[in-house]
């Protein structure tokens, strides 16, 4: 119990002092998380609306898809990712793997089923009359679907940051594709399970702190959102 409570002070210690190693952890995750949850908004917002908006053969199947990778394991994911980017593989001449840039094209592969299907839910959320009401007041087609985007910006804002939340907690593909190298590729899922397995506990509880609160972070915005949907 004493070696917890120590623990404990010593983590404190290390966030209240500005530790260095800390500071370039913390900074690095967010990094990565963000551009990648970026990356994923780039492509996911402009295509849910494609299919949302569109009626084709297979879009319920497509859709049925896109909510099953929801839980794909992100060790499928780093594999896959790692297949990709490797030196053998069809991007290897880019030099990602072992690189912030490959943990970002990692994390936002793993995020994008997600936040296209919440676009996706997002807009079936509003009603139709808004669009019929569009139409028959002379609005085009394009105007009618960036005016239902408008309406539903807050859920797929919210969206947005639940993909950021998952990126940024998960350990799998940021060891896989990062290979957790000091200084360069180090984050703080990873750092945590490094400083576990190595007796680090001060350093792994501290940098737990900091991923539990930048968590609660996510999910305070997220109820804040979800109140400014609410009707």
């Amino acid at each position: 119990m004493s070696e917890i409570v120590e623990g404990f002070s010593q983590a404190i210690n290390l966030i209240v002092t500005l530790n260095p190693d800390l500071l370039q952890i913390a900074a690095l995750s967010l990094y990565v998380s963000l551009c990648a949850t970026l990356l994923a908004a780039v492509i996911t917002i402009p295509l849910g609306g494609f299919i949302h908006f569109h009626e084709f053969r297979g879009k319920q199947a497509l859709v049925t898809l896109i909510q099953t990778l929801y839980s794909v394991p992100t060790v499928i994911v780093g594999l896959l990712v790692y297949f990709i980017i490797s030196r053998s593989g069809p991007l290897g001449f880019f030099g990602l793997l072992y690189s912030p840039e490959g943990m970002i094209l990692g994390q936002a592969v793993l995020i994008i089923p997600i936040m296209l299907g919440l676009v996706i839910t997002a807009l079936s959320g509003i009603s139709q009359n808004i669009r019929d009401t569009l139409v028959s007041l002379g609005a085009t087609e394009s105007q009618g679907i960036l005016e239902i985007i408008r309406e539903a910006r807050f859920a797929i804002l919210a969206g947005v940051i639940l993909g950021f939340g998952r990126a940024i907690s998960e350990v799998g593909v940021a060891m896989m594709i990062g290979g957790n190298i000091r200084g360069e590729t180090r984050v703080l899922t990873t750092a945590i399970a490094l400083g576990t397995g190595m007796g680090e506990f001060s350093l792994a509880i501290a940098l737990g702190i900091i991923l539990l609160a930048i968590s609660m972070m996510v999910v305070i915005l997220m109820k804040f959102i979800s109140r400014r949907y609410q009707p």
